[in-house]
């Protein structure tokens, strides 16, 4: 599979079409969020797409946190352990 056959176009918001990277994936606690990009050469990063609810999110935090405002879909911080909870 080449790099183009694993970007899927979708809409995003605004109607803007938004290109999801099925291959770089960041794992999520109910599915993955997949990158999400303005083009399809992957030159300009968007955010992420909730591989849980097929909705949209840019909310990724400084630590690597990310979080689904539609369905509470969340990814850990990069360094996570438990002595942050």
């Amino acid at each position: 599979m080449t790099e183009t056959e694993q970007l899927t176009p979708r809409a995003g918001p605004d109607d803007e079409t938004l290109y999801v990277a099925r291959d770089e994936a960041e794992t999520g606690s109910k599915a993955p969020f997949f990158a999400a990009f303005v083009d399809p050469e992957r030159d300009r990063r968007w955010g992420y797409f909730c591989g849980n609810c097929q909705t949209f999110t840019h909310a990724m935090d400084p630590m690597g946190r990310l979080r689904c405002d539609d369905c509470e879909n969340f990814k850990r911080p990069d360094e996570w352990d438990a002595a942050h909870e």
